[in-house]
């Protein structure tokens, strides 16, 4: 296991934490089988980077990111933020999910994949997030492979949109009581 560190972005991040974003995304639409949707990654980087700048002119009111970090490069390898529920999720829940944040941004770079560092995020946020006292959060995805990990996790998603991307793209949303 790589050593990780895990930490808020700083302003002197934001260009390799987009360069991680464009790896990433890139990365996930091609094993998807989707590569071709050019328009789509670059729409999906853009919502990524508006994510950031929203953490950052608001010092993490609006949006929260972490960073999980090589310890020996200091190269960004992990992701996660949460903020308000998107408008996808409240949409396709009928407002059921409309007050919970959501944990989102949950990327890790191709090289360090399968070794934790997902799960190192996911708990550093969870503490985060009960300090804040919030004790549910939704996350959703339209990813075949982040969705199989999802279902290993936290059980069957509260909503399965079948064909919601296409005929075979399924969408899934789960909403997450943290134990205390």
């Amino acid at each position: 296991m790589v050593n990780v560190d895990i930490r808020r972005p700083r302003i002197e991040d934001r260009e390799q934490l987009i360069d991680f974003f464009k790896i990433v995304i890139i990365d996930t639409f091609t094993k998807e089988g989707i590569g071709e949707k050019l328009d789509d990654i670059r729409d999906e980087i853009k919502v990524k980077e508006k994510y950031l700048e929203s953490d950052f002119s608001s010092n993490g009111e609006k949006r929260f990111f972490l960073i999980a970090l090589d310890d020996r490069t200091g190269k960004i390898i992990g992701s996660i933020e949460f903020g308000p529920t998107s408008n996808l999720i409240i949409n396709c829940t009928n407002e059921q999910f409309k007050e919970l944040m959501e944990v989102g941004t949950v990327f890790v770079h191709p090289d360090y994949q399968r070794i934790g560092v997902g799960n190192l995020l996911l708990n550093k946020m969870y503490a985060i997030l009960q300090n804040k006292g919030i004790e549910e959060f939704c996350l959703d995805s339209g990813y075949s492979n982040a969705q199989h990990i999802w279902r290993k996790k936290f059980g069957e998603p509260d909503y399965w949109l079948k064909d919601y991307w296409g005929k075979g793209y399924d969408h899934m949303i789960w909403k997450i009581k943290l134990s205390k």
